[in-house]
């Protein structure tokens, strides 16, 4: 079956959730130049969950004051996402953007969680 996606977890301060979305639409515009089939965000919005199902703050444990962040990046295949951020990595465009974030932090990247999936059941039979 085909498909391919990249997930990201993070916790973002409310106070740069601005500041991280013009990254973020930046950062998307960037990668669907290369080929993603799809990228979007979504910030939390009910995670308060019963019937001991665990919830994304249980996971993620947002710290006061933080918001809980998931990203979603399409592909056509795990070989596809590999060529496209290669050649998102080498985009000039990315490297002033990169370099501010690693000198000013708009999150705690180490709480950050990520993994690539692959397609296993597809309601909608593309």
């Amino acid at each position: 079956m085909d498909g391919y996606v990249d997930v990201f977890v993070l916790s973002v301060p409310k106070k740069n959730l601005k500041k991280y979305q013009k990254i973020s639409t930046a950062f998307g515009k960037v990668i669907k130049k290369y080929g993603a089939l799809e990228y979007r965000e979504f910030v939390a919005d009910d995670l308060k969950v019963k019937n001991g199902v665990k919830s994304f703050i249980a996971l993620q444990k947002p710290k006061k004051g933080e918001v809980v962040v998931t990203a979603l990046v399409g592909f056509k295949s795990k070989k596809h996402r590999d060529q496209v951020n290669k050649n998102v990595m080498k985009d000039p465009s990315l490297k002033p953007m990169m370099e501010e974030m690693m000198k000013n932090p708009i999150h705690d990247y180490k709480t950050m969680t990520y993994g690539g999936f692959k397609t296993f059941v597809n309601a909608f039979g593309k």
